[in-house]
């Protein structure tokens, strides 16, 4: 009974809705571009930047994901790989088309888009707002109302 109090105390502390970037692994394959791909990906910072829409199917209430490809660059000369999800999956939906960015020297790139969230009954729509900084590689997120 003590373990799940001191379970349960855990949970009630833990933030309800966490976006992170993280490195790409499986949602990242190519065949998990959002179909039509000419739609749901560009380019920022004279190429250097690409995002693209992922839709990895399942799960079906978390299954888009956002790839970000950018500096800084490795060994190798290759960009930085990352995907942005929720809670360790993805959105419940994102509309790309929504996609607006912005630069401000101080942050870096500023990306605005529109997803939603699923909360175990419901889809909600929310205002995903996520930074870029080329030279560290960081990438900040947040979800607004």
């Amino acid at each position: 009974m003590r373990a799940l109090a001191v379970c349960l105390g855990l949970l009630a502390g833990a933030p309800a809705l966490a976006q992170e970037a993280v490195p790409c692994e499986w949602a990242a394959r190519a065949d998990n571009i959002a179909e039509p791909w000419e739609a749901n990906t560009r380019t920022f910072s004279e190429g250097k930047v690409r995002l693209a829409l992922l839709d990895t199917t399942e799960p079906a209430a978390a299954a888009f994901h956002i790839l970000i490809l950018s500096p800084p660059y490795d060994e190798l000369g290759l960009r930085q790989c990352r995907t942005l999800g929720l809670n360790g999956m993805g959105f419940a939906g994102a509309d790309f088309g929504s996609l607006d960015a912005s630069y401000d020297p101080a942050v870096g790139l500023i990306f605005i888009m529109n997803v939603q969230v699923y909360d175990g009954m419901d889809y909600t729509p929310r205002t995903l707002r996520f930074t870029l900084n080329q030279a560290t590689g960081v990438i900040g997120a947040k979800l607004l109302p």
